[in-house]
């Protein structure tokens, strides 16, 4: 009689990271040298030009750039001999340029996350502290109450 089937064990000597699983260390590793080239190839263009535009890809020896207008598009497309012959220089195999329209995608506001106290917040923490009797408590609460908004202090 022949034992069941078992699959062969796999090694469980600890945890691996998601860019160690090959499919997604493969796609690091595009993003990587994608971002790569966009910095070299962008080195090359004037400085208003290279601020507007992003290199997207490299496939089939096509290399592909972003702009946010079709005015910027056709700036870049006067750049394309320049372009192609820095990439080649940077062992890229590219012999085109597509440029595609696409608004690039807006630089990420942070929202400032220490809202004032208000004044009648102040007055609660005020009245709290005054029934404190904790002496360290209360200097903590008088403490808070003086970071309250004064009048004129709020941005518009």
């Amino acid at each position: 009689m022949q034992p069941p089937f078992q699959p062969p064990r796999r090694s469980t000597r600890g945890l691996k990271s998601v860019a160690e699983a090959g499919p997604v260390a493969s796609l690091a590793k595009k993003a990587r040298e994608l971002d790569e080239l966009d910095r070299k190839l962008r080195q090359t263009l004037p400085s208003p030009l290279r601020d507007q535009v992003r290199f997207a890809d490299l496939r089939d020896g096509r290399l592909v750039f972003l702009a946010p207008s079709s005015a910027w598009a056709a700036r870049l497309r006067m750049y394309q001999a320049q372009i192609l012959s820095a990439a080649r220089a940077f062992g890229a195999p590219a012999g085109s340029l597509a440029v595609k329209v696409a608004p690039l995608p807006p630089e990420e506001i942070i929202p400032d996350r220490h809202k004032a106290l208000s004044a009648t917040a102040a007055r609660h923490l005020a009245a709290a502290a005054a029934s404190l009797s904790d002496p360290v408590l209360k200097s903590l609460f008088l403490e808070l109450a003086s970071h309250a908004e004064k009048p004129g202090d709020s941005e518009t």
